[in-house]
């Protein structure tokens, strides 16, 4: 049996920056734009013979930096980190995990051109390829069941499409993807897998899967506080490089860029972000046993009931879990609204919140929040029902306290009103 990764081990392998002084933190680098001591090096430099980009610099003595758009130093290094948590060749991070879709499809993908994609993804994405790309870019998707790997391979081979995008764990449904095969399927027929990675940091390591291209919304688990909007892309040097090019590139021209400072505030929640994980996934655990044994409607992968937990399981890293969501489908969204008030308004359980990773509970009724941008239809079809609760479980307050408030709100939306 193959060894499975390690993103720990890889991240602690890396090479740590020291600060400016000699301090155990990477320094903070808050320059927009940078000095040549040279006059004739800046042509050079846009010419791209010069720079962190540019092969001659990587082959010879090394480059000049340009702007803070283009390359900065300190939101470099938080990129080459989660390059190793990913086991990737390069990353870099960006101002949205949005941004970080946008821009990879882009470079993907000119006019005319084709992408396959789960029907069953985070409703920004899905608005971004179904309304966005064919209005403003002329390039179109069809949306297709992961779980039905013919049609993947049919929809691949009749569009001849430049990219198959998924959700490693799918936004709300839970609904895992089998990396390797769809990797294998996309690559037969010459196309990239890109996969977000936002549920699964540390549980999932797709490159090493077989994809060829890694994104995340470190808005979420990555950051853990909920304070900050951010993404990172990981992949090939060749890939990273091409989207910071000066002229075709699309991190470049279009600009998403991520400050330097949150970059460094960053730098110092990842390392810990492994034992986080954990917590989320024990927790989360233990909430969709106790539900399932009470006969509750609830999805979460690391329940032998889900349908993909075997896949997960043969998938995932070892020592992170399955994962800090699970869903409780109330029935009707009234139910689910109730409910989630009683959890917040008469119980410290959590907050009716979108986004996910915080150390307190997030809840939401997916329905009518984060794929909203799909039809009745289009949700019917992708598995989410009205009354369907994304729980994103904290890490506050004890499992004991938060189980009984829990099953209090509960068992009050199960009797009627006026009881």
């Amino acid at each position: 049996m193959t060894k499975k990764f390690d993103p720990v081990a890889a991240m602690a392998d890396s090479r740590h920056e020291f600060g400016e002084h000699g301090g155990v933190n990477l320094s903070i680098e808050a320059s927009t734009t940078f000095t040549v001591m040279a006059a004739d090096e800046m042509p050079k430099i846009f010419r791209g013979e010069r720079g962190p980009f540019s092969m001659q610099a990587r082959n010879a003595t090394g480059g000049c930096y340009l702007y803070g758009r283009n390359f900065n130093p300190t939101v470099y290094t938080f990129g080459r980190m989660l390059a190793s948590m990913e086991g990737t060749e390069a990353g870099y991070a960006t101002a949205s995990g949005l941004s970080a879709i946008a821009a990879v499809l882009m470079q993907y993908c000119n006019s005319g051109d084709h992408i396959v994609a789960s029907n069953t993804i985070y409703g920004g994405t899905f608005a971004l390829l179904k309304e966005f790309f064919p209005l403003k870019t002329g390039v179109t998707t069809q949306f297709v069941d992961l779980s039905d790997i013919a049609a993947v391979d049919l929809a691949l081979k009749q569009t001849q499409a430049k990219v198959l995008y998924i959700e490693s764990i799918a936004n709300p449904t839970l609904e895992v993807a089998d990396i390797p095969t769809l990797a294998r399927i996309a690559h037969l027929h010459g196309a990239a897998l890109v996969v977000d990675n936002t549920f699964a940091p540390m549980i999932l390591s797709p490159v090493p899967l077989g994809a060829d291209v890694v994104i995340h919304s470190v808005t979420k688990y990555i950051s853990g506080a909920s304070d900050v909007i951010a993404g990172a892309v990981c992949g090939s040097e060749a890939f990273i490089y091409s989207l910071m090019d000066l002229h075709v590139g699309t991190l470049m021209l279009l600009g998403p860029t991520m400050d330097p400072k949150i970059a460094h505030e960053l730098t110092l929640r990842l390392p810990h972000l492994g034992l986080r994980m954990r917590e989320h996934s024990a927790r989360a655990l233990a909430f969709a046993q106790r539900l399932e044994e009470r006969g509750d409607k609830v999805c979460y992968p690391g329940l032998v009931s889900h349908p993909q937990h075997e896949l997960l399981a043969r998938q995932m890293n070892d020592g992170f879990g399955f994962g800090g969501l699970f869903t409780l489908d109330l029935g009707t969204v009234e139910r689910a609204n109730r409910l989630m008030e009683i959890l917040q308004n008469e119980h410290s359980f959590g907050f009716m919140a979108v986004s996910l990773g915080y150390f307190e509970t997030l809840m939401s009724c997916s329905g009518s929040s984060t794929s909203s941008e799909l039809t009745t239809e289009e949700q019917q079809s992708a598995g989410i029902s009205p009354g369907l609760i994304r729980v994103s479980i904290g890490l506050t307050g004890s499992l004991e306290q938060r189980w009984a408030q829990l099953v209090d709100a509960l068992q009050r939306v199960e009797r009627p009103l006026g009881s």
